[in-house]
């Protein structure tokens, strides 16, 4: 296989029939060894971080298509900790889409004057720019049609499909006894007809999970949801 990218979580790598093999890494984001699925840095290494998150992914991939949603999954292989995807043309340089239930991160960092922490938001979504170096911009959906990035049509059904598969993950999770308090997703370009689809991952390193006031972290939380 060929590499084609290293990533902070995951290697990317082009395979001989011209899809895509993700490497699921034990490193997850953070500052100070704190985990912290909005940081744009590698915070620690989680032993069985990897695993861990190709296995929920797998599982939740696996929901969403049963809910007719469209992602680029194709097949996981949990023993080598890989996941083989359709390719994608992601927009832009990379968008990051944040479906967000509670007030807290960098929500409650920027708003904090007009919000309290942990309060409720229903599902409302932010779509920032992948550019560490400008630490993930907010954009706004003008601002995306005005540089090129996407459509107004394209930005409307990515925000759809993120409300609809950030539902499925909240639900799945309450059934467990756990609260949702926000998370990450991208989507990119898929097939030949360019239809909006998932791509990436889901998993405990980029979601907030909370069994009460107490934060779940990404390998608890795999456990957790994918015990019987």
């Amino acid at each position: 296989m060929q590499k084609i990218r290293t990533g902070k979580t995951k290697d990317v790598y082009l395979n001989a029939e011209g899809n895509v093999v993700l490497q699921f890494k034990d490193d997850v984001t953070g500052a100070d060894g704190v985990f912290d699925p909005g940081a744009n840095a590698v915070g620690m290494t989680m032993q069985g971080a990897g695993q861990a998150g190709l296995r929920l992914t797998k599982f939740f991939f696996e929901e969403i298509a049963r809910a007719g949603i469209p992602t680029h999954y194709l097949s996981a292989d949990i023993d080598r900790g890989t996941m083989t995807v359709m390719p994608a043309q992601v927009f832009g340089n990379g968008v990051e889409v944040i479906v967000r239930y509670r007030a807290v991160g960098s929500f409650y960092r920027r708003y904090g004057m007009y919000v309290e922490e942990g309060a409720p938001l229903d599902g409302y979504v932010e779509v920032t720019l992948k550019d560490d170096g400008r630490s993930d911009p907010l954009i706004t959906s003008d601002a995306l049609e005005l540089l090129g990035i996407m459509t107004r049509g394209e930005y409307d059904i990515l925000v759809g499909l993120a409300r609809d598969i950030g539902d499925i993950v909240a639900g799945k999770l309450e059934e467990k006894g756990l609260e949702l308090y926000d998370i990450k997703f991208e989507f990119g370009r898929l097939g030949a007809d360019g239809h909006i689809g998932l791509i990436d991952e889901i998993s405990g390193g980029n979601m907030r999970a909370f069994d009460g006031e107490k934060a779940v972290d990404p390998l608890a939380l795999a456990e957790r949801i994918l015990q019987g």
